[in-house]
């Protein structure tokens, strides 16, 4: 039986003693790649005032990544509807599929507003499924996280003084009307965006957990991309619920699920440890508050001083990110597809030199297809 479908997620990461410039020519650099190795999607996340990471506006490394390709998925991963409205949205993205017809996904996501804490953790324990995929115990740092001055300073930037945010549900819903051309106010005034109304883009949800995003995407009917990559502990609760919500529509009849993962791939397992040492320092800068740092080099990984603190901050995504020689890699892929039961996986690298970025993706891509 072939193996699902592998695509990318690219956070344009700026390597220490790069720029973003440099980054951004990578990132174009990579999706041809990524396009003569077979992956079905090239996406870009939306970050924003992270000196390590150049994706801060995906309509426009959009666009310079289809112009550079030929026939490869060009999406967003995610856009941030805290930030934006939904007209905005369509407009860059009806935008994107003139130009580019039928490559164009829309990811959408939730951040960008405030929201409540998550749960505590039922266990301090992680845990492994039947099918052997690790659940870490639950990251309980994110509500600090939000309060974090760089957060608040994001918010402030990115929207208009006292301007709030619509739920997510009504900014999907809008969404949806304005791409079909069927929306109309509360008085029945329609808006037709052009470009936008009958653009042939396909619109996808990603989220972290079992809330407002998989509940959404399933009672939409629409396609959902699980974060392992991000919260590997609520992975199953997010396809779980997603597929319980789901009701079949024009784009879907069944549920649809990519699930993404955090992978460094070298020749040998103890290379590839080696060209993914920066990645700990690197989270840690996240989770801190202070941004994503530019991508650390082993050395400079390895002269990081850590504290009992410092490891309890990254453990959970340092645990789960899937590191080794290829056939090592597409083991712990395969049962990260069993155990969520993924109709495709969406696969994220960053190593500090890009020719070992583009190496690991080429050496994924062989391995993966051999099991064909």
């Amino acid at each position: 039986m072939p193996p699902v479908p592998l695509s990318v997620l690219d956070l344009v990461p700026v390597s220490s003693g790069s720029d973003a410039p440099t980054a951004l020519r990578n990132a174009v650099e990579l999706a041809r790649a990524a396009e003569e190795f077979g992956y079905r999607r090239y996406w870009l996340a939306e970050h924003h005032l992270n000196p390590g990471v150049a994706g801060s506006v995906p309509a426009l490394v959009i666009q310079a990544v289809a112009q550079a390709t030929h026939d490869i998925r060009v999406g967003s991963g995610a856009v941030l509807l805290g930030h934006q409205t939904p007209l905005s949205v369509v407009e860059q993205f009806g935008i994107l599929d003139a130009l580019y017809p039928g490559r164009i996904d829309l990811g959408l996501g939730r951040s960008g507003r405030p929201r409540a804490a998550p749960p505590a953790p039922a266990s301090t324990e992680g845990t492994f499924t039947d099918e052997g995929l690790y659940l870490p115990p639950r990251f309980t740092g994110f509500a600090q996280l939000l309060k974090s001055p760089r957060f608040r300073l994001q918010l402030g930037l990115l929207q208009q003084p006292g301007a709030q945010a619509p739920g997510y549900e009504e900014q999907i819903a809008d969404i949806l009307a304005l791409l079909a051309g069927t929306y109309a106010d509360e008085d029945g005034t329609a808006a037709r965006p052009v470009p936008g109304a009958g653009a042939a883009v396909e619109v996808w949800i990603l989220g972290s957990s079992a809330g407002e995003s998989a509940e959404v995407a399933g009672a939409r009917g629409l396609p959902f991309a699980a974060n392992y990559h991000v919260s590997p502990a609520s992975v199953l609760e997010a396809v779980e619920a997603y597929r319980a919500a789901f009701r079949p529509s024009e784009a879907l009849a069944e549920p649809y699920v990519a699930v993404s993962a955090d992978v460094v791939v070298g020749p040998d397992d103890e290379t590839a440890r080696r060209l993914a040492a920066g990645y700990a320092p690197w989270v840690r800068s996240i989770r801190s508050g202070e941004g994503a740092i530019p991508f650390p080099t082993p050395e400079e990984a390895s002269a990081h001083q850590w504290t009992d603190e410092d490891r309890e901050l990254v453990a959970d995504r340092v645990d789960t990110q899937f590191v080794g020689a290829p056939e090592t890699v597409t083991e712990r892929l395969n049962v990260l597809q069993q155990a969520t039961g993924a109709d495709e996986l969406v696969v994220t690298t960053i190593t500090h030199q890009h020719a070992d970025r583009v190496r690991s993706y080429e050496l994924l891509a062989h391995a993966w297809q051999k099991q064909a």
